[in-house]
């Protein structure tokens, strides 16, 4: 009997190791490479290429499903968007979306996938579940880049490239409500946690703009590097990363008061970024030296240069 009961015990811790393991595991990192059609899959844990998933065409905007088994991709190439199993790292399908796809965003509660589709000037709603086109919504900015859900999913911020103002789309109404001016060319968008500001940076005014998002208004402009680009705000909303393009560094902003508190000096023009979950590190895509920067999120030093393809786009993290 007791020789049973240890082994009980046994298999018991052994079951919540395992549980705990996998719970705590290091999230990865995944990099669209757009000029080699390819995935980098970077563990967080060694910061090293953990694998390499062949997509095709030229991949850009990513967003991966709440359950982390799929990735969405934007394809340029093929005007669609791929799904990829993460399990098995193959393309399962691809679904047509419209010319030149680009940024790709999931709703909060996980149900659709949202890409921006540049020369058909709308966001396209794809079914996270069944891969079905559910809707489509027009834009009033021209090529539209980036569409980004607010953390409640009530409303769809969208940037556009030849535009100098972001589009906000009621999300339940299926409708453009308000469109508001900012510098030009905006881009990467980020919202804090609490939903209460969203921080847009505008490339060509190399600024970002930060947005009330109850009264539709800027209240404040915060100057980073040349050419803002990328935004990513930790999950704790204590800071916002921007990549600057032309400038090749990244800058931290304290939302507190909207001033820069640090910058770090990364690849040739960085592009997407993103936090990890602990709010430890940022991952930035270094289009022109087709490397990610791993950035340390407190001291802003360098911890790793990582290879990855030719011409990251962007970066997302499960």
């Amino acid at each position: 009997m007791r020789t049973c009961a240890c082994l009980s015990r046994a298999l018991l811790a052994l079951a919540l190791m395992a549980t705990f393991g996998s719970a705590l595991a290091a999230p990865f990192a995944y990099v669209p490479n757009e000029k080699s059609g390819t995935i980098s899959v970077i563990d967080t844990a060694t910061r090293r290429v953990e694998a390499t998933i062949v997509t095709g065409g030229a991949p850009r905007g990513l967003a991966a499903s709440a359950d982390g088994k799929r990735l969405f991709v934007s394809d340029k190439t093929a005007n669609g968007l791929a799904v990829i199993d993460l399990e098995a790292r193959q393309v399962l399908t691809r679904i047509p979306l419209g010319e030149s796809p680009e940024g790709v965003s999931l709703s909060p509660d996980g149900r659709w996938v949202v890409a921006a589709v540049e020369l058909s000037n709308s966001v396209v709603f794809i079914d996270a579940a069944t891969g079905a086109v559910g809707f489509s919504i027009k834009t009033s900015g021209k090529n539209p880049e980036h569409a980004v859900f607010s953390p409640d999913g009530r409303w769809l911020y969208v940037s556009a490239e030849e535009a100098d103002s972001v589009d906000v789309i009621d999300v339940a109404a299926r409708l453009e409500v308000a469109s508001i001016k900012v510098g030009e060319r905006p881009r990467g968008i980020g919202f804090l946690p609490d939903g209460s500001r969203a921080y847009v940076a505008c490339e060509l005014a190399s600024t970002v703009y930060v947005i009330d998002v109850v009264h539709r208004a800027v209240v404040a402009t915060i100057k980073t590097g040349e050419y803002a680009n990328g935004v990513a705000v930790a999950a704790d909303g204590k800071r916002v990363f921007v990549s600057n393009g032309r400038a090749a560094t990244v800058s931290a902003i304290d939302p507190l008061n909207n001033q820069i508190v640090g910058n770090v000096p990364v690849g040739k023009r960085p592009w997407g970024l993103a936090v990890t979950p602990d709010n430890q590190s940022v991952y930035v895509a270094n289009g022109r030296s087709n490397s990610v920067s791993v950035i340390d999120a407190v001291s802003m030093q360098i911890r790793e240069t990582v290879p990855v393809g030719e011409l990251p786009w962007g970066v997302a993290i499960r």
